[in-house]
């Protein structure tokens, strides 16, 4: 696994177009916006008000996360520093390197989180012991 610290991890800005008509906003995500080639797409629903996602760090994937709708609450951990984000908004993004922990919470109620990932799914990716986790960083 990389080390890698939470400086390296920082909010992408997602662009942002506004119907001049008033029909709402769109933004997307180019090739150019992710510092990385998505090889995954996937997206987190139904958490429950007190539910708690993540608990783990990746040895090599990388991520952006984007909170689509609602809100929910990212803890990250390098081994040394500790940081909590707030996604709240569907134009603003998460990049978090490998070697970094994170936990995710206080989802609000229908709130959906978009994660572009660098890597296909691997189980033997994922450290999901935080004892483990702090012995490798």
């Amino acid at each position: 696994m990389k080390k890698n610290s939470i400086e390296n991890v920082y909010e992408l800005n997602i662009p942002k177009i506004i119907s001049p008509e008033g029909m709402g906003s769109l933004s997307f995500v180019e090739k150019e916006i992710i510092p990385f080639s998505i090889k995954r797409v996937y997206y987190l629903y139904d958490v429950p008000l007190n539910g708690e996602r993540g608990g783990h760090a990746h040895k090599k994937l990388f991520q952006v996360l984007i909170a689509l709708s609602g809100s929910f609450e990212l803890l990250l951990d390098d081994g040394r520093k500790k940081k909590k984000i707030l996604l709240d908004s569907p134009n603003v993004g998460v990049y978090i390197p490998n070697g970094i922990w994170r936990e995710m919470n206080n989802f609000s109620k229908n709130s959906v989180c978009l994660v572009l990932a660098s890597e296909n799914y691997d189980e033997n990716d994922y450290i999901r012991n935080y004892q483990d986790f702090i012995k490798m960083s």
